[in-house]
């Protein structure tokens, strides 16, 4: 393999004891085979394909794989480094102290304003304490420790609306390790988000209800491991949907709930979930909000909607952050008014059930069968709750057809779900998007979307086509 020009400017690791020599191998395994360098993360990242790895079997290591191995030794104490590099601290410091300024530089978002706070916690110790336990355990849980550095410093970031916090462009929604989806084993969903954040996801979305706060307790103890993240809860599905049980009681017992569930006394940001319109017109709601905000309770809040006029009343809300509404290849009417007015008043958009239930994944028949323990199932017809959360209220039978209709237009190497997501992200206004993951491959899949070009003007129309001749009539003057 031939040599990267950057290579000959790293210094070789001392090599006086058996500790180097393990630090080494562990390093040199999560770098190779814990990290595709030849897929489209890697491609975005170093812009460059020849300086990717080759396909063969041998044993060199690719420039990238050596870079982090000697920042890595570099942290621990472990090199010589007599002359600094960009983007590096230098300084006379002790390891551990080192280690932690390496895992800060990596992130390159700012902090949300204001300190997480964790009750009987200190973050710099325990993060330090986790990455020195995961350097002794293995190749892999030394690369879920270093996964927030590689991830953060590769997706694509935009801010998230009013909260001023910069997110990575493909999210993680969780409702699916909740409720509502079938079984999701605690497991499943922990190995899901750990792959989502290595995969460099820094926004998760959750609510309450997920699964009786299942949910957010599973974002709580990713959120330990991984204070940089921004996270997003939903409230108001508790009780009825009877505006009078929007007021400061339910809202601050709710918030209560979350922030326990969570782990911490202040949430970045606090959704409406998906509320009656009376309750987006009502000006008391909104003050309740900001005296949340206030008391500290929570840094942001914004409302999670089911229809684009709804989306437009919150919008008009001079203290809204976000809105969260359906948006994906099956729903195109946001892109007419929505969007437009969320770039006008600097509103942020999280694009929700961006895969259509599954349908955009490519991966349904009409064979396809659910549990009854899943809403593509028990909510076909909106039994229990809004019709269009399922399959993005498209006839199944459709949406096959729409798919099929689609599938021409993935380029080679990439997914329907992939595509679906790449869509969703070129439409301009748009901060981040949620898809679910059941599991680790799901989510890793899911966030290389981020890494994907934009898709031309032509697929574009194409994808228009398909909407007006096949999903058009069924939905748009729904939502």
């Amino acid at each position: 393999m031939a040599e990267h020009p950057f290579e000959k400017d790293l210094p070789s690791p001392t090599k006086d004891n058996s500790a180097d020599d393990t630090l080494v191998e562990k390093i040199s395994h999560v770098t190779t085979d814990r990290f595709d360098w030849t897929g489209p993360r890697a491609k975005g990242c170093f812009g460059n394909e020849q300086y990717a790895r080759s396909n063969g079997t041998g044993t060199e290591h690719p420039w990238q794989a050596r870079a982090l191995w000697y920042h890595l030794t570099w942290a621990l104490g472990r090199l010589d480094d007599p002359e600094p590099r960009p983007g590096a601290r230098h300084r006379a410091a002790s390891p551990s102290s080192r280690l932690l300024g390496l895992l800060r530089l990596s992130s390159s978002s700012p902090p949300a304003p204001g300190p997480r706070s964790r009750p009987g916690r200190d973050p710099h110790g325990t993060r330090s304490e986790n990455f020195s336990t995961s350097l002794m355990s293995g190749p892999t849980a030394l690369s879920e420790a270093i996964a927030p550095g590689l991830g953060s410093s590769t997706m694509d970031k935009r801010t998230l609306g009013r909260t001023g916090a910069r997110v990575g462009t493909v999210g993680f929604g969780a409702w699916q390790i909740g409720s509502a989806w079938g079984e999701v084993s605690e497991s499943d969903a922990m190995e899901a988000l750990h792959a989502a954040v290595a995969e460099g996801v820094t926004f998760i979305d959750t609510a309450d209800v997920y699964g009786d706060g299942r949910s957010e307790r599973l974002v709580g103890r990713l959120l330990a491991e991984h204070p940089h993240l921004t996270v997003a809860t939903k409230m108001g599905r508790r009780m009825s949907q009877d505006p009078a049980n929007y007021g400061p009681g339910n809202f601050r017992a709710w918030n209560d709930d979350s922030r326990r569930n969570l782990g911490v006394d202040t949430i970045d940001l606090v959704q409406l979930h998906c509320p009656p319109s009376a309750v987006i017109d009502s000006n008391d709601v909104f003050d309740d909000l900001d005296a949340m905000v206030e008391e500290g309770r929570m840094r942001a809040y914004g409302v999670s909607v089911e229809t684009c006029d709804q989306a437009l009343a919150a919008i008009q809300r001079p203290h809204v952050a976000t809105v969260q509404i359906i948006l994906n290849a099956f729903r195109h009417k946001p892109l007419e008014q929505v969007l437009p007015a969320a770039r006008e008043a600097g509103v942020g958009i999280i694009a929700r059930v961006p895969l259509a239930s599954g349908l955009l994944s490519g991966k349904m028949s009409d064979r396809s069968s659910f549990g009854e323990d899943d809403h593509r199932s028990f909510n076909r017809n909106g039994e229990a709750f809004d019709r269009g959360e399922t399959f993005s209220g498209v006839d199944f039978a459709s949406g096959l057809k729409a798919v099929e209709r689609l599938r021409p237009l993935v380029p080679e190497g990439v997914t329907m779900a992939q595509f679906a997501l790449r869509w969703i992200l070129d439409q301009e206004g748009v901060s981040v998007v949620i898809p679910g993951a059941r599991n680790a491959t799901q989510a890793q899949g899911n966030a290389a979307a981020a890494a994907l070009p934009p898709l031309s003007k032509e697929t574009h129309t194409q994808v228009r086509e398909v909407y007006d001749d096949l999903i058009r009539s069924q939905v748009h003057h729904l939502w």
